[in-house]
């Protein structure tokens, strides 16, 4: 047939706004995306701090090496190399664990909490489509008896009907207006909120790498020799290399 028959559950009445419904998804939709950002810049976070504790931690274990090598028993030139490079590899490391554990406090820890907001903010929005289902649902049930003869027993249900409905509409439009309101205002808040933590990273950052180009440029000062330019240094050492492979161990077969 060309006509469709009317089935309960699905009311013909729009009950709900179709630019209602756009700017709610709208406003959910972005909070979805807020909500992927944040698990990812966290996870992200987490990575990058890993890696540079592993970096500073494996520099130090390479200077402690270095430290037990037999040359350093016979060449007390090499010894005090090494031994700088040690104190300076250490003090890295020191500065580094400082890094990572104020990015931990004012990066990951405040993501974290942010992101713990979304289950309660998504639990709400599943209430709110739960409400309009029961609202669609008491809706096209009214609409069926208003569309009947209007007898004693049908009005009966017609007024039964409209009073089940009256607190299900109720509910729903208190939670999509508490949502509508809400879900802006939270999204605006995300600048607030993160910018201190974005200022301390940079700051962590910047005091890191300050403290670092202190550290090798005292290891510099350190390992030079005087009169001696780095055209210099890489002559000596490419005729070293030269002389390690002449070695009969090392030539090529």
């Amino acid at each position: 047939p060309s006509w469709i028959p009317f089935k309960i559950g699905q009311p013909k009445k729009q009950i709900v706004p179709k630019t209602v419904e756009r700017d709610f998804e709208r406003e959910y939709g972005k909070l979805q995306q807020l909500e992927e950002q944040t698990r990812r810049l966290q996870k992200d976070m987490k990575k990058s701090t890993d890696a540079d504790l592993a970096m500073s931690k494996s520099a130090v274990k390479i200077s402690l090496d270095l430290l037990s090598n037999p040359l350093c028993e016979q060449d007390q030139d090499f010894l005090n190399m090494v031994t700088a490079l040690d104190t300076a590899m250490k003090r890295m490391d020191a500065f580094n664990q400082e890094k990572v554990n104020q990015i931990q406090k004012t990066v990951i820890e405040p993501l974290k909490k942010f992101g713990s907001v979304f289950p309660s903010l998504n639990m709400a929005v599943k209430r709110r489509e739960q409400a309009l289902q029961d609202y669609r649902r008491l809706q096209a049930k009214v609409e069926k008896y208003e569309e009947k003869e209007k007898t004693g027993p049908v009005l009966a249900k017609l007024h039964q009907a409209r009073e089940e409905l009256r607190p299900v509409r109720e509910d729903f439009e208190a939670k999509n207006k508490q949502l509508l309101d809400e879900m802006p205002r939270f999204y605006g808040s995300r600048l607030d909120y993160f910018q201190p933590s974005f200022e301390s990273l940079i700051r962590a950052q910047v005091v890191y790498y300050s403290e670092m180009h202190k550290i090798f440029g005292d290891l510099t000062q350190q390992l030079d020799q005087p009169g001696h330019s780095d055209e210099q240094r890489e002559r000596e050492n490419e005729t070293k290399l030269s002389e390690l492979r002449a070695l009969s161990i090392v030539a090529d077969d």
